[in-house]
């Protein structure tokens, strides 16, 4: 039997978040309009801490980050941010090449990781929570009112 890959487990890990709800959650699901990441710069060893809106690119040095997703784990289960990136390399004089593209965890940096030889990027949190409204919980319906007692001799 062969045993799981990384990518797969991070997989499966996704799959649990993107199924389950606030009421009963496996993983992250409390999305977040903000992304923040951590980049290093591994040539000057400079740390820079990126914050980015869900769908703007943002560069770092030559890399460019769009986050698409950011979510955490509701406060009753211990604490995760999970977040899809969409890297992409643009090299001065040459066409721009995808370089990652997945989910990237905070607790677990290496199990989906941006592979370079000159930039590490890494997801910190995810920042403001997009408030969503629970839906009311469904009206019960109307219980019927008893029925008469049945009398005894009454023909029908």
């Amino acid at each position: 039997m062969r045993r799981p890959t990384w990518r797969a487990v991070a997989l499966g890990l996704v799959g649990l978040a993107a199924a389950g709800t606030p009421a009963g959650a496996d993983g992250p699901v409390q999305p977040h309009l903000t992304t923040v990441l951590q980049g290093l710069d591994k040539i000057t060893a400079r740390t820079t801490v990126l914050r980015i809106a869900l769908g703007e690119t943002v560069r770092f040095g030559t890399l460019e980050i769009t986050p698409r997703a950011c979510l955490t784990t509701p406060p009753t289960e211990p604490p995760e941010s999970a977040a899809f990136l969409e890297i992409a390399v643009a090299d001065p004089g040459r066409a721009t090449t995808p370089a990652f593209s997945g989910w990237m965890f905070a607790s677990s940096p290496s199990i989906s990781a941006l592979e370079h030889p000159v930039y590490d990027v890494w997801v910190i949190e995810c920042a403001e929570p997009i408030e969503t409204e629970l839906a009311p919980p469904p009206a019960s319906p109307p219980v019927p009112p008893p029925l008469p007692p049945a009398t005894a001799g009454q023909n029908g």
